[in-house]
């Protein structure tokens, strides 16, 4: 390993499919190791995963950074948001986690808006109207179909802090990744007493939320991970608010985030309250908020239209049809029970016409929310940030591109969520912004490809679709 000039930091990216984990010169932002190891998330009605396995997973990503990890002086983990973690007496889960895509609560989502004064109740109160991704949502489904497995949770966790307190042993959350489980309060950032009794939670299982820059603990004997006892050890927080961190996000600039599922997102200075649910008014890891909107099908729905044509994803043609590719219900628009929905085949369609189409219809759901999650003195010219695993496919690029009438700036650095983290670790031993760490690491840079004329035939057709097939969608066939 060559020699850092400054201290190394550990960022960690747990995610719906893996964790990976970098070690970076706090100093620089040069990544000097790596490493990634996969998850299991089971099929069927239900996503689910057992958390145990990513603590392994973490163990696995950092042993593959070998001696530089064990020179950390600091770590911070990024994580899937929304997932219940339940955990017994003995901190061991209950059961395997729900994660952020199990669509199964969708009826208590909307059972629980009308029980509480209704949407503008929610925005108002949490930020966000409950969606099936939420965390209190999944709560509520599991006070509903596994009472016994309720009685016998001693503690609630999100991902992240999962893997944070097996690391301290200390519960904790941040204000970044607590702001999207729905018991929440924006306006005075503390846990909300009406909405936890109203679905019997009691607030004595949720773990301490950490402010901005406060040390969350440290590493603690006992652990079979790479670290020195006493290793500091940053909040940590959601995946899109670490994504943030790492791009060092000023307001105005808006991010399109292409993964397994696909976010668009601005820093902003106001709490965001959308009564109609769209934009989830999500608070950032260093004390603004993040308004966003989510979408369940992005890269891998459009990956698996690809594998059922037997055609490469980047095997695309100019097409006139439209598909959404809702495979797994939807949250942006909020069709949780929805499949996908193919319209205007033909006998000359080719394979290369249906994966544009899948694309455009991915695309299509993240442009319709993002004038909403600017504020509206934000400059619309400027280049939308494209981040995410699909970021770097050409099919991805372009089709945003076209669909938006926007330039759009695709950064080189790799793992946004891990270096994130990083940055937040770093800026506990720095006494910066962690946002100003990741500027002075200039990971934002990286082409920027122009804008062309916006695709307005296009869009109007999908919203056609979208509008007259909205019945149908809205049936689908409830997972409940």
């Amino acid at each position: 390993m060559s020699a850092a000039e400054g201290p190394l930091v550990v960022g960690v990216d747990t995610s719906t499919q893996s964790t990976k984990a970098l070690v970076v010169d706090a100093s620089t932002g040069r990544v000097v190791a790596g490493g990634q190891a996969p998850h299991t998330v089971s099929s069927g009605a239900g996503r689910e995963s057992d958390p145990r396995q990513w603590w392994d997973a973490l163990g696995e990503a950092l042993r593959q950074c070998g001696d530089a990890a064990r020179e950390a002086a600091a770590v911070s983990i990024g994580g899937q948001q929304h997932g219940l973690v339940t955990l017994d007496a003995q901190g061991e889960p209950v059961r395997p986690a729900l994660l952020w895509n199990d669509v199964r609560s969708a009826p208590q989502a909307r059972r629980l808006t009308e029980e509480l004064g209704g949407a503008k109740f929610w925005a108002e109160r949490t930020g966000s109207v409950p969606a099936a991704s939420f965390t209190v949502t999944k709560w509520a489904w599991l006070a509903e179909h596994e009472p016994e497995n309720l009685r016998a949770t001693k503690a609630v966790r999100l991902p992240h802090d999962y893997l944070t307190e097996r690391l301290t042993g200390q519960g904790t959350t941040d204000r970044g990744d607590v702001s999207g489980t729905g018991w929440w309060a924006s306006a005075t950032e503390t846990y909300d007493n009406e909405i936890l009794t109203h679905v019997g939670l009691d607030p004595a299982l949720l773990p301490r939320v950490v402010r901005p820059g406060e040390v969350a603990g440290t590493v603690r004997d006992g652990h079979d991970l790479p670290f020195a006892k006493g290793t500091l050890v940053a909040p940590g927080t959601g995946d899109n608010a670490a994504a943030a961190l790492g791009l060092g996000l000023r307001p105005g600039t808006a991010v399109l985030s292409l993964g397994t599922s696909g976010t668009v997102y601005a820093v902003s200075k106001r709490r965001p309250t959308d009564p109609t649910g769209t934009v989830a008014g999500f608070a950032d890891a260093h004390g603004d908020w993040l308004p966003l909107a989510c979408t369940l099908n992005c890269t891998l729905a459009v990956d698996r239209v690809a594998a059922l044509l037997g055609l490469d994803r980047e095997a695309v043609a100019p097409t006139d049809v439209t598909l959404l590719p809702y495979l797994d219900g939807e949250r942006t628009p909020n069709l949780p029970n929805a499949s996908g929905l193919l319209h205007g085949l033909r006998h000359d369609t080719s394979g290369g016409q249906l994966l544009q189409a899948a694309y455009d219809g991915a695309v299509h759901a993240l442009l319709g929310a993002l004038d909403l999650v600017l504020d509206e003195d934000a400059d619309r010219s400027t280049p939308l940030l494209l981040i995410g695993g699909g970021a770097r496919g050409t099919a991805w690029q372009q089709t945003v591109r076209r669909l938006s009438g926007r330039p759009v700036q695709v950064p080189e650095a790799k793992e946004l969520v891990a270096l994130g983290a990083a940055a937040q670790a770093a800026g506990l031993l720095t006494g910066e912004d962690p946002g100003a760490v990741a500027r002075r690491w200039n990971t934002a840079a990286g082409p920027v490809l122009d804008a062309v004329e916006r695709d307005e035939a296009a869009l109007a057709r999908i919203s056609g679709v979208l509008s007259d097939a909205a019945p149908l969608l809205e049936r689908g066939t409830d997972p409940s």
